[in-house]
């Protein structure tokens, strides 16, 4: 067994299922923040209940996805050595900002919603859940500026007496251009995750048989996340349009095997399906539309886009033989073909689905309809994973199709691994970061699922006329 292999098993793994939480804490934050500033601004109970309700599953969520976060960063010193320390200079400063700066803003404002409830006015509790999404916010642009850098490296200079990358101008780092296209995208992705989320719980509260009094409070959420859905979707689209043009400038053979493209063509075709060798070098049947790749590749119909065997030879010469592991041939510098093609069209598939659906039940659900066909409810119910696995395919795209560098034209994968690290270790640390992953997705499916059930609680009526400062400390909920 390949150490590599295994360490890079390890970090999929894990940083994919902490993924599945990142967006739904981000987008869930946003829209609890809109439904407490509605209650502000109307007084109508109704938002006030969805704000508690929904606050619930936000606090099972953020839980979850720290005891998960946690365990990348071990990841970096444990079975990644040689790449902490070749960049831990640049890749380390926003990662420490966003832990001294963004997730203490998160965590103590998070803290002062929770239990501030009957002891802050009610202006000044809703600006703390603000504050908590600004806190995301943060987060989100620091931990992607860290990614956007082993994307595309600026700001750096290379130290021949350490054998060091050295930052030497942090601003580049935090307005390099694949950051600047890469953090509205998943922002807004994460706007659709959440949004999804809120829909697929409101719609079966909404039409189930239960509680028909709370149906038009239902509703609101229903219409008000898939109208967030559908706006952050197209947002989502033009993003990636963006981010797509910016990728093939700076990581062409990104975008040529995302496209399986092995010759350059101009102008090139965008297949939507294809069957092929399972190396993805051999064509078989295609669908395709012409001219399209070289819109998304270049903002022109006939763009020029160059191919994987093109790219190859300029990748040898500029350079020289790759060193990566088994898995590369010596001097390939391509990706896994198959998995980057079909990552890329599942991310843009589920996306557009999800968009999709949101727009029917915004037409279903208008004028006060409250839709009943199974076809619509079993959509709506699983609209909260279109968008979460959208996420995750994008981000395996994303990383995969970097291969085999580490960070692009400096470090491979195969030269970041840790050296002192044996397979059985990593092995053991893979196996039981796995089952402990298991055990808290089980509590979190759990959880979610029971407070779903349990659905939005009514409002309580008053009956404590004391002094609020002589009220105990108690949790919101």
């Amino acid at each position: 067994m390949d150490p590599t292999d295994i360490a890079r098993w390890q970090f999929a793994i894990t940083t994919v299922y902490h993924f599945l939480f990142v967006p739904i804490t981000i987008g869930l934050s946003a829209i609890i923040a809109g439904y407490e500033i509605s209650w502000l601004r109307t007084k109508n109970p109704e938002w006030l209940r969805l704000t508690k309700f929904f606050g619930k599953l936000f606090l099972i969520n953020f839980a979850i996805g720290v005891v998960t976060g946690i365990v990348q960063e071990f990841q970096f010193g444990m079975n990644w050595s040689d790449y902490s320390r070749f960049v831990g200079d640049i890749f380390g400063a926003p990662l420490a900002v966003e832990g001294l700066l963004a997730f203490f803003l998160e965590s103590t404002f998070l803290g002062l919603w929770i239990f501030g409830w009957d002891r802050l006015t009610p202006k000044l509790h809703a600006a703390c859940i603000v504050l908590v999404h600004v806190g995301t916010l943060f987060s989100a642009y620091f931990i992607l500026a860290a990614n956007s850098w082993m994307q595309h490296p600026v700001g750096y200079g290379y130290n021949p007496d350490t054998g060091r990358a050295e930052m030497n101008d942090f601003v580049a780092v935090l307005l390099n251009k694949v950051q600047l296209v890469t953090f509205p995208h998943v922002v807004l992705s994460a706007y659709m995750t959440g949004a999804a989320f809120v829909v697929g719980v409101a719609f079966w509260q909404m039409v189930r048989k239960a509680r028909v009094e709370d149906r038009s409070m239902y509703r609101k959420a229903v219409r008000s996340g898939a109208a967030v859905l559908l706006a952050a979707g197209i947002g989502v689209a033009i993003t990636g349009d963006l981010q797509g043009k910016i990728m093939t400038e700076v990581q062409p053979m990104k975008m040529a095997s995302a496209e399986a493209l092995y010759d350059t063509e101009s102008p090139a075709e965008f297949s939507w399906f294809t069957i092929g060798t399972p190396d993805g070098s051999t064509e078989k049947f295609a669908i395709k539309t012409p001219h399209l790749l070289s819109f998304l590749a270049t903002g022109t119909w006939d763009g020029k886009v160059e191919g994987i065997n093109q790219l190859r030879e300029q990748y040898q010469e500029t350079y020289g033989q790759d060193p990566g592991a088994k898995y590369y041939s010596p001097g390939d510098y391509t990706p896994v073909i198959p998995l980057t093609y079909w990552t890329f069209r599942w991310m843009i598939g589920l996306g557009l689905l999800g968009a999709g659906i949101a727009a029917w039940i915004l037409l279903a659900t208008r004028k006060g309809r409250t839709p009943t066909g199974r076809l619509l409810l079993w959509s709506a119910m699983a609209l909260p994973l279109l968008p979460l696995f959208a996420n995750s395919m994008g981000w395996i795209f994303t990383e995969v199709g970097r291969q085999p560098w580490a960070v692009f034209g400096l470090m491979t994968t195969a030269q970041a691994v840790s050296p002192g690290v044996s397979a059985g270790e990593v092995l053991t640390s893979l196996i039981v970061l796995t089952a402990v992953y298991g055990v808290l997705a089980f509590i979190e499916v759990r959880l979610i699922l029971t407070y779903i059930r349990r659905g939005a609680d009514p409002l309580p009526e008053p009956t404590d006329t004391a002094d609020p400062g002589d009220r105990p400390l108690a949790f919101a909920y």
